[in-house]
């Protein structure tokens, strides 16, 4: 969570849409992936909600370019606004991790969209790449389960080709901030001050409000019964025990990264395997750190954002990514049924 590499963390997850890096990690994936990007309306005090939704698609893929500011203009190969292909299927919601983007695991979208799911991720308002305006304060720690709500509510009812999707299938994915997220979408109830997260900069706002017993605990939501399985990775634990996860009883496959980072400790993240009531599928990626869990980039960002990009040396992110994006599949395939 420290200041010094937000905007280069935020830049890079945008320019994870290199085509480069999408054809080492997602040829097979991206030829059946239709793409659609789509905005969940304001609604009261809570702000519109930028979302893209992958999906599964008859056509040959064609080339989406997206301008980005500072970056240049990149196209992203998907059809974009593919019809839906199929029918009854399944639905996984993405949330993205601290000053993220709906972009930052497109591959993972568009390997489960190959296999057959509708995958929508999001941009949490006031905490995401191109607006970061709560990134620093608990606020967003309270709106981001709701976010998540507002989303599935949206591709239930309002999305385009919502009649395609199985209300009864939905699962979630989360990394680092989107983990916490998915676990308290779950029926987690947050305790940032009994969980002792680090906190490089006691004098930022948000340190502050995690050692502040008045502000440290989070009001909990109820479990979203819709959300029926769920894929984290590398979350941020902000649950210190049994007593703050016993609501959480969905299966659950868990991801930690060997060397951890950005505030997420590996100690904290190996306490789920005994703090869940119900036993995690749980993986441990060896010579792996933190942003390992984002899409592969190209030797050109590498070359400019080594601390995002540039993993341990004998670490293949590109191989690794194979690997988990079929697991993550093969793990909600069990769960939610074939797509």
């Amino acid at each position: 969570m420290r200041r010094a590499c937000l905007s280069s963390y935020s830049l890079a997850l945008l320019a994870l849409l290199l085509p480069a890096a999408l054809a080492a990690a997602v040829s097979s994936a991206a030829h059946a992936a239709g793409l659609r990007l789509v905005e969940i309306p304001a609604a009261g005090d809570a702000p519109a909600i930028e979302a893209a939704v992958w999906s599964p698609c008859a056509t040959a893929p064609g080339s989406i370019p997206l301008g980005i500011v500072q970056i240049g203009p990149f196209a992203l190969p998907a059809t974009r606004d593919c019809p839906v292909a199929g029918s009854d299927l399944p639905l996984v919601v993405i949330s993205h991790g601290y000053g993220g983007s709906f972009l930052g695991h497109h591959d993972t979208a568009a390997a489960l969209a190959a296999a057959g799911f509708v995958v929508a991720a999001l941009n949490h308002p006031g905490d995401n790449a191109r607006e970061r305006a709560r990134a620093g304060d608990r606020a967003v720690f309270v709106s981001r389960p709701r976010d998540i709500g507002r989303l599935v509510d949206y591709m239930l009812g309002d999305y385009a080709e919502a009649a395609k999707i199985d209300a009864a299938r939905i699962g979630m994915f989360g990394f680092s901030r989107g983990g916490y997220t998915t676990l308290a979408v779950a029926g987690g109830r947050p305790d940032f001050l009994r969980a002792g997260l680090p906190c490089p900069d006691p004098q930022a706002p948000l340190c502050r409000q995690m050692r502040d017993p008045q502000q440290a605990v989070l009001p909990a939501l109820p479990p979203d019964a819709r959300i029926r399985a769920a894929v984290i990775a590398d979350p941020l634990n902000a649950f210190p025990g049994r007593d703050s996860l016993q609501d959480v009883r969905l299966p659950l496959q868990v991801w930690a990264s060997e060397q951890g980072g950005q505030g997420v400790e590996p100690a904290r993240v190996a306490a789920l395997q005994q703090d869940l009531p119900v036993k995690p599928d749980f993986r441990i990626v060896r010579g792996a750190a933190h942003f390992a869990f984002l899409a592969p980039c190209p030797a050109d960002l590498a070359a400019r954002l080594p601390e995002l990009c540039v993993d341990a040396p004998g670490f293949d992110r590109v191989a690794f990514h194979r690997d988990f994006n079929a697991a993550v599949t093969a793990f909600f395939r069990q769960h939610l049924g074939g797509g």
